[in-house]
């Protein structure tokens, strides 16, 4: 049977070739896999929305037992949530198939037992939803100092977000705008390209670097 290789980036901007390269060659060099029985799943989305063409598709491949092992370069690409990375990692296991977080060193369902590594997962589960909480929370901090300042009461709500009787709450592509967002601010995406994304001026762009904790 082929070996499957999922990779993700949060953006169309990030590139998918660092992840490709180091599952591809996990597979080639641990697994013994040819390339011709390889098969890529690619999706451009964040990690907490489990909706995912490119998982959807790969687990469906899983559970119609076409594959013998998943290859992901390490855990956040899989999931943003324990409960989530269990469950998904339970699904692959419990149709004989094996999975292997490159970046991580682990490996389930390949018919070796390590405790350890249940654990370790655990907690690097636990540590990738814990920083998607604290970035929400300091969001949410955020909006609210700013909106008992009245800053938000009145006009169009910050890129990213949508009201709600009132309160901005994020929207649809908040996550998108703020993997941009950051992008930019650390210098590997200018202005210019991160308006073009988010279908927005570069004054916009400008007016959100201002405001990095909304983001």
């Amino acid at each position: 049977m082929s070996t499957a290789c999922y990779v993700r980036v949060s953006t169309e901007e990030q590139n998918l070739d660092r992840q490709l390269e180091s599952t591809r060659e996990y597979a080639e060099d641990q697994l013994n896999t040819p390339l011709s029985d390889l098969q890529v799943f690619r999706d451009k989305s964040t990690g907490t929305n489990t909706s995912r063409s490119g998982y959807r598709e790969m687990m469906n491949t899983v559970e119609q037992e076409a594959v013998s092992h998943v290859v992901v370069h390490e855990i956040s690409r899989l999931a943003r949530s324990l409960q989530d990375l269990e469950r998904t990692v339970s699904r692959i296991t419990d149709n004989e198939t094996a999975v292997h977080f490159v970046r991580d060193g682990l490996s389930f369902g390949d018919g070796k037992e390590r405790p350890m590594h249940r654990l370790q997962m655990q907690m690097l589960g636990a540590f990738a939803e814990w920083q998607a909480r604290v970035k929400q929370m300091n969001t949410m901090e955020g909006i609210a100092a700013r909106q008992q300042e009245g800053d938000y009461h009145h006009g169009r709500p910050p890129l990213g977000f949508e009201k709600d009787d009132g309160r901005l709450i994020e929207g649809e592509n908040y996550d998108r705008v703020c993997a941009v967002l950051d992008m930019t601010q650390k210098g590997n995406l200018s202005k210019r390209k991160a308006a073009q994304d988010l279908k927005t001026s570069r004054t916009t762009i400008n007016r959100c670097l201002d405001r990095m904790e909304l983001y």
